[in-house]
């Protein structure tokens, strides 16, 4: 099945937008060598451009033309003279696919999983596959863990599993009672949002201590921002804050 996004394909187009220029700006400096090269016959200089062509991807050359020189020395070589354009077809191409990719299914009946049903299911995963973003993030250290047995691999994912329902469940919290508040907190750029991911909350409740001082408990470094943050924890999250 087909699809298309007319979110994605707006997101689709920007970028192939900035590809394009970049493109543009490749291109053009790859033809200016090209075109100050001197070639010792004329098939080395069709040669040369015809490799030149297989580079672009955006672009084509044209108005090609190989000019006959002599140098101070009364030797002949060759040089290009060319321009460059877009290539309107490959773009136009790219242009067709913006928006669109393919879902693949091997339930060949439409009766037991229908196009809508299929699309439905596809957007539903995406909220667990995000969640494994974290294996990708330095912060968690997950690429310098190394187990040998079969058994082992599959405690560690179950740990990881229980880890990631616990993350998100304390995420899905914290947002809803933002929603509820129609409060907001500042996120890593200074932004007031009320959205915030729980990585960025832990980073936030980082370097609080549990001091003992003259015979009494105190907990050090909790501010009133972070006090802010705790009110829209349950109370058995907030209850690891009191002394």
């Amino acid at each position: 099945m087909v699809v298309e996004s007319t979110e994605r394909k707006e997101s689709d187009l920007r970028k192939l937008e900035k590809r394009i220029s970049k493109s543009k700006t490749s291109a053009l400096d790859q033809l200016k060598k090209l075109l100050d090269s001197k070639f010792n016959s004329r098939d080395c200089a069709i040669k040369a451009v015809d490799n030149l062509k297989k580079k672009f991807k955006y672009h084509q050359i044209d108005n090609i033309n190989y000019l006959e020189k002599e140098s101070k020395d009364k030797k002949l070589f060759y040089q290009v003279n060319a321009s460059l354009s877009e290539n309107i077809h490959a773009i136009k191409k790219r242009l067709q696919g913006a928006g669109r990719f393919i879902l693949a299914t091997n339930i060949l009946d439409e009766k037991s999983l229908s196009n809508d049903d299929m699309l439905s299911e596809y957007k539903a995963q995406q909220s667990c596959e995000r969640g494994f973003g974290f294996l990708k993030d330095p912060l968690f250290f997950a690429d310098s863990i190394f187990l040998k047995s079969p058994e082992r691999i599959e405690a560690m994912a179950m740990i990881m599993g229980l880890c990631l329902l616990v993350y998100t469940l304390a995420q899905r919290q914290i947002r809803k009672a933002l929603s509820a508040a129609e409060s907001t907190i500042k996120n890593q750029l200074g932004k007031s949002v009320n959205n915030p991911t729980m990585r960025w909350i832990f980073q936030c409740f980082q370097s609080i201590h549990l001091v003992e001082y003259d015979h009494q408990i105190l907990i050090s470094n909790l501010t009133e921002e972070r006090k802010y943050i705790l009110s829209f924890l349950p109370e058995n999250c907030r209850y690891y804050y009191k002394c």
